[in-house]
């Protein structure tokens, strides 16, 4: 059975907002509602179609009564998707990704309708370290880069969307590990980084990197909307084909590397954040130091797509197009 009534969260984030546009102007869906605490930028306000949008906090109950009373058989959950690039409020993240998710789990859990979940994760949750794989797939296990923070969040966020998968096994749940997302107007951390005049690296480390260009992003997730599959349970790892090193990424956009030991690039980012310029947050730093690279095997040959920009392209239409800022 295709989706029919389709509930997007999250859209007045830039991947959540192009998604409710996208499916929006689909002919062969019946209703498409954005939930969100703020509306979606104006340029996406404008192209919205037949897609609608309601103000409201995952977090309140009134949105198991907008799932009722639409019929919602299909949620699609696009929380944060890459590293905050801003300097945000620790709590105010973790409210978002994870107590706003077990809300939304419950809501759904309650809803006589919801035949497929959708949730945005991120490849973060594999963690960074000198003991990582060279490559994860997706039954490597998750382990947090931090204590606390965002790679932590995340994997609490999984952890609840496992525990909805098995008291509702008819639901079909399709979990997507993104790459961080990269495109010419996203405002990300890596965009900010990489804009940077110097740009801090951790002496003695040369990380590998992987991105997903936007475009990307949302035809994975606009095919994981129409692509009912009731019972099923999946997780897949996305990211352009292809690795940059930190070493390579930084000569392409045209920057001066500046090693900095690894004992002082706290103190560099907690500077960095107080300027209001990236948000170096420990898991940022730990990823600068290790690097991460996932396998796409699984989106490619189970969920039938391959991206359209390999790593290289992403950084380099996203970055280094962008020019000096």
């Amino acid at each position: 059975m295709r989706p029919k009534v389709v509930l997007v969260t999250g859209v007045s984030g830039e991947l959540g907002g192009r998604l409710l546009s996208r499916l929006g102007a689909r002919s062969d869906l019946e209703r498409v509602v954005g939930v969100d605490t703020s509306p979606p930028a104006a340029k996406i306000l404008r192209r919205l179609g037949r897609a609608e949008f309601v103000r409201v906090d995952i977090g309140n109950p009134l949105i198991a009564k907008i799932m009722t009373s639409a019929r919602v058989d299909t949620v699609v959950h696009a929380g944060p998707t890459c590293h905050p690039a801003g300097s945000g409020r620790r709590w105010a993240g973790k409210e978002a990704t994870v107590i706003g998710t077990m809300r939304l789990l419950a809501a759904c859990q309650n809803s006589p309708y919801v035949r497929t979940l959708v949730v945005t994760s991120t490849t973060a949750v594999y963690g960074a370290s000198p003991r990582s794989r060279a490559v994860f797939t997706e039954d490597a296990e998750l382990i947090p880069t931090t204590v606390s923070g965002y790679s932590k969040d995340a994997v609490e966020l999984e952890g609840y969307v496992r525990g909805f998968a098995r008291r509702r096994p008819e639901v079909g749940v399709t979990t997507l590990r993104l790459a961080d997302v990269l495109a010419p107007d996203f405002d990300t951390v890596f965009s900010r980084y990489f804009s940077l005049p110097l740009v801090p690296t951790v002496l003695g480390f040369d990380a590998r990197l992987q991105f997903l260009h936007s475009e990307d992003a949302l035809a994975v997730l606009e095919r994981a909307t129409v692509r009912a599959r009731p019972g099923v349970s999946e997780v897949f790892n996305v990211a352009g084909q292809g690795v940059l090193a930190l070493s390579q990424a930084i000569r392409r956009a045209h920057r001066v590397p500046v090693s900095v030991p690894r004992a002082a690039m706290p103190s560099l980012g907690r500077a960095l954040r107080g300027a209001r310029r990236v948000n170096t947050s420990p898991d940022l730093l730990r990823l600068l130091s290790f690097g991460r690279v996932v396998d796409t095997t699984l989106l490619r040959r189970d969920f039938g797509y391959s991206p359209r920009w390999t790593t290289p392209q992403t950084f380099d239409d996203a970055v280094v197009s962008r020019g000096v800022t």
